[in-house]
């Protein structure tokens, strides 16, 4: 049976903040508000945790799922970018984009695309994400809470609960969150790839938004 935060979603109560990064410490799944939709969120090195996650979206090894960051100070420990990349990354965040970047040699194996050796990274601009985040002092592993079959991630916090409370430990009510996913952009080529539309505008990479 999972547990049930409500936490303001401008000034979370550190209190509650403190409670749930105990239950992500101790090998636990959260269900969390970002600036775009819900995600399901884990510690980064906890390998179980991080199956969980996929078992519940119904992801292959080979989708990847995002590491949420605090700031881009934690950038160069896990994406290799140039001076290009850095700036246009720093010009949007944070914000609902997840980038996919070149992984560093220090990533985990099972953390990056199994062939290609990318990561995909994501700074949220979301204030109880980013307390969770500091709080805990590293990066989260997420991904956006889109159940099985269906297009859209789930955005009440009830709901949630109701549908996954035997499969997590921990839902957090921010409440409602803009119910779209995250824009994937994909930095690893010359120019910058859309791989998934989502709320984040395209116009700062050069692209145009799909009819």
């Amino acid at each position: 049976m999972s547990q049930f935060f409500r936490l303001h979603p401008d000034n979370p109560q550190l209190r509650l903040v403190k409670q749930a990064v105990q239950i992500i410490n101790d090998g636990g799944v959260v269900a969390l508000p970002t600036d775009s939709s819900y995600a399901l969120a884990c510690r980064l090195d906890d390998k179980d945790a991080v199956e969980r996650i996929r078992r519940i979206r119904g992801l292959d090894e080979k989708q990847l799922l995002s590491l949420l960051v605090r700031d881009l100070s934690e950038l160069a420990n896990f994406a290799m970018v140039d001076n290009r990349q850095y700036r246009l990354i720093r010009s949007v965040t944070p914000g609902p984009y997840v980038f996919v970047l070149q992984a560093t040699k220090e990533v985990p194996r099972r953390l990056s695309h199994p062939s290609r050796k990318t990561i995909g990274l994501r700074v949220p601009d979301h204030a109880i994400t980013l307390a969770i985040l500091e709080e805990l002092g590293q990066p989260l592993l997420g991904s956006t809470l889109i159940m099985p079959g269906e297009t859209e991630p789930l955005n009440d916090p009830e709901e949630i609960r109701a549908r996954l409370e035997k499969q997590i430990e921990l839902v957090i009510d921010g409440g409602a969150c803009a119910c779209e996913p995250s824009t994937v952009i994909d930095l690893t080529g010359a120019e910058p790839v859309l791989v998934r539309p989502g709320r984040g505008s395209l116009q700062p990479f050069g692209l145009e938004q799909p009819a």
